[in-house]
């Protein structure tokens, strides 16, 4: 089985690859009252991914997320996050990750590295990749690769730190925001 995942990795080739945001999922979850978890994403995500098989360690990603694309199922609830409580969105419309530094590469995935800017905030944080599929043509001769990515980021460290506490002790919002990414991208 390793052999067959490194022969899929190896057999493609460098490329450049532009995010396809209609086939891409940045989702989040967070906890919510101690009880549950309260999931969203993001409709609206660009960028590019710069990756060799042969050089994993050299993989560059850049991308860009419009916060006022947030979807929780919960219109009201989204109203609140794109406001000065979350993502203050008329203030901070982006947010953004720029690659800087590939670790751990194995059969089992690589971690990258970066600069997550969010809320006017920059930090930097680790996102576990999934090694990146070889590329497959689509019926109009693109050429298309894939991948997953997940993460954890601690929401008060990019300032929003807005809460209320509940009867009997605690928030009814958890600090830790777990990230989950399904990424298709096209090779130019």
């Amino acid at each position: 089985m390793i052999s067959a995942l490194v022969f899929a990795l190896t057999s493609a080739q460098a490329a450049t690859y532009d995010i396809d945001s209609s086939h891409t999922r940045v989702g989040f979850g967070i906890t919510h009252m101690m009880v549950s978890t309260v999931r969203g994403e993001f409709g609206t995500v660009s960028g590019k991914v710069e990756y060799d098989p042969a050089n994993v360690g050299a993989t560059k990603i850049n991308a860009e997320i419009a916060v006022t694309s947030v979807d929780t199922r919960e219109p009201k609830r989204d109203e609140h996050l794109r406001s000065p409580d979350f993502f203050d969105a008329a203030k901070f419309p982006t947010m953004t990750f720029k690659s800087k530094a590939v670790k751990n590469a194995s059969a089992t995935g690589f971690d990258v590295v970066g600069d997550l800017t969010m809320h006017g905030v920059t930090k930097e944080v680790t996102l576990h990749v999934d090694p990146i599929s070889k590329e497959y043509k689509d019926p109009w001769g693109n050429f298309k690769a894939g991948t997953h990515a997940v993460g954890t980021v601690n929401r008060k460290d990019f300032g929003m730190v807005y809460n209320s506490a509940i009867d009997g002790g605690g928030y009814i919002l958890g600090d830790d925001v777990k990230i989950e990414i399904d990424v298709e991208m096209g090779r130019k």
